[in-house]
Formats: C-alpha cells, structure tokens, sequence
C-alpha cells in the first residue's frame, strides 16, 4: 500500500464502557435478549446502571476498540469520534491517546452528554449491551478531520454510525474522500440488529463503497436473509476486496476473489468475556493488512489478538500485543 502517515483512521461512537458481572435473571427482569446491543434512554440506562452490581468504567465503543489495538501493535492510528466536555468524555480522549492514537475531535459544549454503554457479562461469558449514545450522535460532516482521512491508507467505519442520519453522511464523506486520495474502505457491520434496522442500504453500501468487510455469523447471514452461514457467505463473495467472517469458537472464514481461507482461533485462556473480540480481530488483521502480509497472516494476528482479548474483563486489551504476536507470530 502507498506510503501514508496513518495506517487506520476510524470513525465511530466515542462511548465509555460500563462493565457489570451479572447472572440471566437480570437480563430476563429486563426483557435484554442475550449476546446483543439495545439503545436506550439516558434515564433507562441510569435505571438498568442502578439495579445492577458495582461495575467497572473502560472507554469503548466498536471502531475506537480496533483503533486501540491498531496503536497497540504499533499501528499508526487516528480515531474520529464525538464527546461531550464531561467527565466522561476526559475519560474516553485520555484512554484513547494513552495507547498511542491520535484524537483531535473537539467536544462538544452542549447537547446530550458522553455515550455510555452497560455491558452485562454473564457466567457464559456472553455480553449484553444496552447503549446510551448521547453526544456520539451529534458527529457531523463538519466534525470531520478529512487532512487525517486522506492521509490514512485505511479508513475504518463502524456500522453503528448508521444509526445518526448526520453521521452516516459524515461516513459517506469520509468513504468518498479516502478512495478519492488512494486509501481503501474498511466497514464493520457491529450488530445484527443494527443489520436489521439497515439493511437495504447496508447492501448498497457494501457494494459502492467498501473494500474490506467484517462480519459475525450471525450479521452476515441477518445482511443478506440467508438460511446458512454458507449462503451468505457464497451471496457476499466478490462484492468486496476482501470478506473477513468471525465464527466465535470455531475461528473465522476470509473471502478474497475464489479464494477462501479457514483461520483456527487461539485459545489462550479460560473465556471471560467476549467484549471486544470481534474489534480486537480487526485491529489485527488491519495491522497486518495495512503491511502488506498475506491473506492468512492478517487472519491468523486478527484471531490471535481476538483470542486474548476474550480472557479479560473489557475490550481493551491488557497484554502486550506487540510481545503476544512476536510469541506466537513470530
């Protein structure tokens, strides 16, 4: 890929992360469908927030996450995202620099306060969102730091801007100024509801505007109403560069052209919490993508980054990613 300053540049919610052990009667009181994300009301939150254990605050949100781990590897990373001046919001801009990204969006003096999200881990490990989105929805085309964008040989978006008519045209944008300046597109469909609410025009995005997908099972089967993992999958080959497809514990299946390459997970661990795994598989195969590696090698650092990730509490990871893939990479 040409000579660039930023490796990945991402655009996504800025949300902090609240992260609350809890059992399946909790969710059941709550009418929260295990394993996904729901919006919700800043006073719904505060409510669920209060009815729960002690938890404990990380900054979060899906493309921030993959911007984390890109740094983390020793990626050049930049992330455009929307908070508000509260406490909050210091605490996501700090998170974020501390891991080497750059984060120069300015917040916001009024309007809704900084996202949060309450993340319900279960003794399965499965984790159940419900999301206040707050001042992340405000992103606005004029938000945008398209100098970044155009200097970045990959710009990462997250599916759920699609939920903000002003941040979804900040995506389109952001797509149309990286492709214009010789970078590619790299989209994370984030959730199958998400997938739900949007999937026509999820369709025509694919199709015209990116050049690496991400997707679980259960997104890509819900994009395109298919039966199987199979046909979706045979129903999204060639619409994109490259096609990366998480399958949890049974690894992950990259399409690119004809070709299709299996990738095995690493277990590293016992699963604690599955937060954050599918972002962590992103940051490491756009780091190895954005190098120039192999079709199977990005799939291998991206499993390998997922695979750590899942052994901890919260989606930033707490190892050494550089030292874990010189270990295990070499």
């Amino acid at each position: 890929m040409s000579n660039k300053p930023f490796d990945v540049v991402g655009i996504g919610n800025a949300i902090v992360d609240v992260l609350v052990k809890t059992d399946d009667d909790v969710l059941d009181n709550h009418a929260l469908t295990k394993g996904t994300m729901a919006l919700v009301t800043e006073e719904q939150a505060e409510r669920l927030y209060a009815s729960v254990g002690p938890g404990m605050e990380t900054s979060g949100g899906s493309a921030a996450n993959t911007l984390a781990g890109v740094a983390q590897l020793g990626g050049r990373a930049g992330f455009i995202g929307r908070v508000r001046d509260d406490q909050l919001g210091a605490i996501f801009a700090h998170d974020i620099r501390a891991v080497g990204a750059r984060f120069d969006t300015p917040a916001a003096s009024s309007g809704p306060s900084t996202a949060r999200c309450l993340i319900l881990v279960t003794p399965d490990a499965q984790r159940t969102m419900c999301t206040y989105l707050g001042a992340s929805v405000q992103l606005h085309p004029n938000d945008l730091d398209l100098e970044m964008v155009a200097q970045a040989r990959m710009l990462y978006l997250e599916g759920y801007l699609w939920d903000s008519d002003d941040a979804k045209a900040a995506f389109i944008a952001a797509a149309e100024v990286a492709r214009a300046h010789g970078g590619e597109v790299a989209l994370s469909l984030s959730d199958a509801f998400c997938v739900e609410r949007h999937r026509e025009s999820f369709q025509e995005l694919v199709d015209g505007h990116v050049d690496v997908l991400f997707a679980n099972e259960m997104e890509i089967t819900s994009l395109y109403k298919a039966n199987s993992f199979e046909e979706a999958a045979d129903q999204v080959r060639g619409r994109c560069k490259v096609v990366a497809l998480t399958r949890s514990e049974e690894g992950s299946v990259i399409l690119n052209g004809s070709g299709t390459h299996r990738i095995e997970p690493y277990k590293l661990g016992p699963l604690v919490d599955t937060t954050g795994a599918g972002d962590l598989y992103a940051a490491g195969f756009l780091v190895g993508y954005t190098q120039g590696q192999s079709i199977e090698a990005c799939g291998r650092l991206g499993s390998l980054c997922a695979g750590q990730v899942v052994t901890q509490l919260g989606p930033r990871p707490q190892a050494d990613l550089r030292q874990l893939r010189a270990t295990h990479l070499g």
